[in-house]
């Protein structure tokens, strides 16, 4: 049977906290962030947990979670592989502006169809900008390296991020499950929802209302075939509750 999989948004961070469009720009935990990081990490190890494989971004909140899990399951030394196709979705022009002020200035519902439309994405930044990823060295060593520049965006949609995110899952995610290997992948709202996306063939519809919540393991199990056999968040489901449903919220406030 194939291994147990689970994905693991990053702990708070400190623009989760200022309600701030983050993507691609790179910001620390907050110490609620560090908290959460932790606890996930004593769910996961209470509940038996001991990885072959772990996967995640190039992003500091969650690399950070993910040595922070790592260590309370006691396998801090377990090799971790880091990319960028797990990288949160770049918003754009939209990174770094308040989400409450964006939706005053823009409207409610412009607003919500940058942040939650499937094919459409907030206006791009310009290549001499500091937002984009050409002018930060760690992509730009990709480029160096033989990426081709025109991968690295400027602006997303979700459509986008699945396009990024599915030939690593594919190529390197898949083999270790089939290989029964449990598997972790600590990455952000939107390249998560892009797999669970693919994963539980949710409609372009309603991906949409679909929120995860910072620092709350999902768990896959799968058939010999790579269905999903069965899904849930793991831990206390009033407290995911109500963690769901503030990030539901974080457009208005």
């Amino acid at each position: 049977m194939p291994g147990t999989l689970i994905l693991l948004r990053h702990g708070q961070s400190t623009w989760n906290e200022l309600n701030l469009f983050t993507g691609w720009h790179d910001v620390p935990l907050t110490n609620q962030g560090v908290a959460e990081a932790k606890a996930a990490g004593v769910l996961l190890r209470e509940a038996g947990f001991h990885f072959a494989a772990a996967h995640t971004s190039l992003l500091q909140r969650a690399m950070e979670t993910n040595r922070l899990v790592l260590e309370e399951l006691g396998q801090a030394d377990l090799p971790v592989a880091r990319t960028w196709r797990l990288n949160e979705r770049h918003y754009g022009a939209l990174q770094g502006l308040d989400k409450k002020a964006t939706t005053q200035l823009h409207g409610a519902e412009q607003t919500m169809i940058w942040r939650r439309s499937f094919d459409v994405a907030p206006p791009p930044v310009d290549a001499t900008s500091p937002e984009h990823p050409i002018n930060d060295p760690r992509y730009a060593a990709l480029v160096a390296e033989g990426l081709d520049p025109k991968e690295l965006p400027a602006t997303e949609c979700l459509q986008d991020v699945i396009v990024r995110v599915l030939p690593y899952w594919n190529d390197v995610v898949v083999p270790q499950l089939v290989n029964n290997e449990d598997v972790l992948i600590t990455a952000h709202g939107n390249s998560l929802r892009a797999l669970v996306m693919h994963l539980e063939h949710i409609s372009k519809d309603d991906i949409a209302e679909f929120n995860i919540p910072t620092g709350v393991p999902r768990k896959y199990t799968f058939t010999e075939n790579m269905d999903v056999a069965t899904v849930q968040f793991m831990g206390d489901a009033q407290a995911i509750a109500a963690a769901t449903a503030a990030v539901g919220k974080q457009a208005t406030g």
